[in-house]
Formats: C-alpha cells, structure tokens, sequence
C-alpha cells in the first residue's frame, strides 16, 4: 500500500469514529455503554429470570465476551454496508480508492472493539477467570478471522447496498436471527441434545469464534465447535469465512466501476 493509501486510510478512520460521536455529550463513553447496557439487561435476565447461565463457571465475564464480539461484528457490516452510500458525495467529486473507504469503516468499528477488551480483561481479572497463558497467542488469529469475515460481508453489502437500498432492513432482520442463532445469551452445551440444530448452529463461523475465545480467556470447560463437528467439518466455520472474503471482495470489485452512476 502506498504512502498516500495509508494517510487516506488513518483520515477516514479518524473521521469515521469522530462523526459517529459528534454532538453527544457522552461521546467515545458510548463504544463502551451501549454493550455494558446490553450486558446488564441479559445478565439480569438469564441469571434470575432464567438462570441458562447459573452453571457457567465465570458467567459475566462470558456473557460480556460474547456480546461484544457480536456487537463488534454487527457495527463493523452494518457501518460497511453504508460505507459507499455515506461517501456518495465524496466519491462524486473526488477519485478514491473505493476499498480503502469500506476497510476504514472496519477500523473504525475495530477502535471500538479495543476499547471494550479493556473492559473484558476488567472483568476476567473480577471474576478471577483462570487464564491460560500459553494459550494467548491463539487470540490474535481469531481476531484476525473475525476481522476477515466482517471484511468480507462489508465490501458484499457495500456493493448491494448501492444499488439496492432494500439490503440495511434485510440485513437487520439477519443480525436478530443470527444474534439468536449463535451461543451469546446461552451456552452451546443447552442445544446438544438437539444434534442437527447443535451441528447447524456451529457451524456458524461466529459461534466458532465466540467459543473459541471464550475457551481461551474464560473457561477450558466452553464446550468448542470443534467438538460438536469433530474432524473434518470443524473446518467448515474456516472455508465459509474464506469464502464470504473472496466472493465479497470479487464482487464488490466487479460492481465498484458502476458505483457513481448509481449514487
């Protein structure tokens, strides 16, 4: 990348994460707030209402990992999906690297995301989570795959999103399902005894990811993806994410040359 790509990218991202918080008197305290919000509702519900999470060993801390993963993973396509849209005017008036504006917008959600692992370590250290050290490396690829997979559906809806506007309601609608259909406000082992819905549920590659962190920084006890599946659909979650990336990318950069006319 050159020089000048990079500079263009850092703008953006900076202006990105300032124009999302421009006139509120809390500002950047809502990257935080709005998990936390979440997390005190769920926590209060699915702890004394319905207790799903009262033999999870660490509850909170899983909870709230799980939640903003997901938060992190429904900004960062929703943002991406209005990242050409957004930038109509600009891209009218100015020739842009159409892929440095959505990867921008990735970034942009991405500085959220680590403000809100501070708050996951606070809550680790809290719930004295028994963190295996060795093991903390193996966080680094599977942010890099979640990175990856909202990489990919962004520059997909992106490129829909331009010339069919229907694409924002619908894609809403898929975060509720997908919200519900992945281990975020109950754990994994509750639909074992449901095979074929436990199998469909993992191989959703969120929920490969969730649990794969929570094994890592919560509990060795999260039961994984990989043992629902077993060998070798334990890769599927993998092959679907590369998928996703090169058929988004391949089409956003198909549609890309049609954008200003459909702006």
């Amino acid at each position: 990348m050159k020089v000048s790509y990079r500079s263009l990218l850092k703008q953006l991202v900076v202006t990105d994460f300032k124009l999302r918080y421009q006139g509120s008197v809390l500002g950047y305290l809502w990257s935080l707030l709005r998990p936390m919000m979440l997390f005190g509702v769920l926590f209060v519900v699915f702890t004394y209402i319905f207790p799903t999470g009262k033999n999870v060993p660490h509850f909170p801390a899983y909870l709230l990992l799980g939640i903003i993963v997901w938060t992190f993973f429904a900004e960062a396509t929703s943002i991406g999906m209005n990242s050409i849209v957004g930038r109509g005017d600009m891209l009218r008036k100015v020739k842009i690297s159409k892929p440095i504006i959505v990867i921008s917008s990735i970034l942009s959600a991405a500085v959220n995301l680590m403000f809100n692992i501070v708050v996951i370590l606070i809550f680790m250290v809290v719930n004295k989570a028994q963190v295996d050290l060795a093991m903390l490396w193996l966080v680094i690829p599977l942010m890099l795959e979640t990175l990856i997979l909202c990489t990919g559906l962004a520059f997909l809806l992106s490129a829909l999103y331009v010339k069919y506007r229907d694409i924002a309601p619908i894609w809403e609608v898929m975060l509720q399902v997908l919200f519900y259909a992945t281990p975020i406000i109950y754990p994994l082992s509750y639909v074992l005894p449901h095979h074929k819905l436990a199998v469909i549920i993992s191989m959703n590659p969120m929920t490969q990811i969730i649990q794969d962190l929570r094994y890592i920084l919560i509990t060795p006890s999260t039961i994984t993806t990989h043992t629902v599946l077993g060998w070798p659909l334990a890769l599927l979650p993998f092959i679907i994410v590369a998928l996703v990336f090169v058929v988004g990318v391949s089409y956003f950069m198909k549609r890309s040359k049609y954008f200003v006319e459909n702006l």
